[in-house]
């Protein structure tokens, strides 16, 4: 799939930002002059770990579901995650006065399996490495009436997730670099459309496990590549192929993907936790860790940083950050 018009532009994530204004956090922006020295260059860390359900889904998943028609909305809804895009479908059901039926992998990590539940969805399992959670998302859509919120192939998710970055430019102003972690895409998506629309001479470069670099793959190739599905601790980051709508935005919008390993997210993690004073999860602290072992070259002088989220359990926290495997 090929564009030429965006179906996401700056003004949709204006409109997102309007709808979601005293519902989402306007989370803050950290600075740490460790963390600049370290790197040579002034970092903005945006930080979504300190968002509503613990990551930066909220806002695509509630800025959907509210525009969906009050009728379509009460039948309730459907969603596929590995965690943080299912807690936030969860907790927008629940602010939207609706119910939410969520598929999840069997491996899921277990706070987050019950976070979406304590949000009141209704949960049900496949396995990550055999089953089809879109298939089986599209199935309980089509045989109860709810209403698909996909956690990233869709404009409403997109421009949801790009207010995100366009707090950061907000608060900061131009920046030189923005950093950005990639899974579906939808992030960096929408976070390189606030980004491009506003200062279009912003680099925007996204952040993989090495075990699942299908974008950066897909970005070389020109088209979707497709990855075994990742063995990774990034677990919101373990997707085999980009989706098909972000995909068709991100090979015009971004400037680039570079790949870090699951010692250097471990490493990453640790020092957000000790030098920062803050908790990341994984898949949030992979652009810290590409800053922190120099993947992204020569920087700018002034680079943001998406940090997508933070929701890891006390148990898998201590036990990723006080060993290498």
């Amino acid at each position: 799939m090929t564009t030429t018009t965006p179906p996401v532009t700056l003004d949709d994530v204006r409109d997102a930002a309007a709808r979601l204004a005293g519902v989402a956090h306007r989370t803050p922006v950290l600075r740490s002059r460790t963390l600049d020295a370290l790197v040579g260059a002034e970092v903005f860390l945006k930080c979504e770990n300190l968002q509503r359900v613990g990551a930066f889904k909220f806002r695509g998943a509630y800025h959907a579901a509210s525009r969906l028609a009050p009728g379509q909305r009460a039948r309730g809804l459907v969603a596929y995650s590995s965690g943080n895009h299912a807690q936030a479908v969860a907790l927008a059901a629940r602010e939207l006065g609706t119910t939410a039926v969520i598929v999840m992998p069997e491996d899921a990590p277990p706070s987050k399996r019950a976070a979406t539940a304590g949000y009141g969805a209704e949960i049900v399992t496949y396995d990550r490495y055999r089953g089809d959670r879109v298939a089986l998302a599209e199935a309980l859509a089509a045989e109860r009436g709810l209403t698909l919120i996909p956690p990233y192939e869709h404009p409403h998710v997109i421009a949801g997730q790009g207010t995100a970055a366009l707090e950061l430019l907000e608060e900061t102003g131009e920046l030189d670099a923005l950093v950005v972690p990639v899974g579906g895409g939808g992030l960096i998506a929408g976070s390189a459309t606030a980004a491009k629309g506003l200062y279009p001479g912003t680099r925007v470069i996204g952040v993989e496990p090495e075990a699942g670099d299908d974008t950066r793959r897909s970005l070389e190739a020109g088209r979707r590549v497709a990855v075994p599905v990742p063995r990774t601790i990034a677990d919101g980051q373990a997707l085999h192929i980009p989706g098909e709508l972000t995909f068709s935005m991100n090979r015009l919008l971004v400037d680039g993907i570079v790949l870090v390993s699951d010692d250097e997210i471990r490493d990453a993690m640790r020092f957000a936790f000790e030098r920062l004073k803050t908790v990341v999860e994984p898949s949030g602290a992979t652009p810290l860790a590409a800053l922190l072992t120099g993947r992204l070259g020569r920087l700018p002088r002034r680079v943001g940083v998406i940090v997508s989220g933070g929701n890891v359990d006390a148990g898998r926290f201590a036990r990723l950050c006080g060993q290498k495997d």
